[in-house]
């Protein structure tokens, strides 16, 4: 995105934009990460450090499209979660850019199981 305006020139990058819905996908309940993709290995869940990892992004100058790759939570609505997922990231990116979010296309990659109780565990058989 850019504008013109008295006083110069406004440019929003791609990665901006990428980072942000990044961010807001990873806050959004039922997921549990982004997804590298299938070149990257079985969908690996990443940490926030790299929130850009599962995110597209084309941005024009008063709009965008985005697609995630996400991993969401077992026992989670797929429907549900995705449905709230789209809301978030064009509610964040929409407040954040003022651009228009004219599309934000979600692919689940992979359901994330919670971890086996480790061997600490006082109700454990020893």
């Amino acid at each position: 995105m850019s504008e013109d305006n008295q006083t110069g020139l406004i440019r929003i990058s791609d990665d901006v934009v990428s980072t942000i819905a990044g961010l807001a996908a990873l806050e959004t309940a039922g997921i549990a990460g982004m997804s590298g993709g299938i070149s990257e290995g079985l969908a690996k869940r990443l940490s926030g450090k790299n929130v850009q990892r599962g995110v597209s992004v084309e941005v024009g100058q008063v709009e965008a499209a985005i697609d995630l790759r996400v991993i969401v939570n077992y026992g989670s609505r797929i429907q549900d979660v995705c449905r709230d997922l789209q809301e978030n990231v064009r509610e964040a990116v929409e407040n954040m850019t003022g651009l228009t979010v004219v599309e934000v296309n979600v692919k689940v990659e992979g359901v994330a199981f919670k971890e086996e109780e480790t061997a600490d565990d006082p109700h454990r058989v020893k």
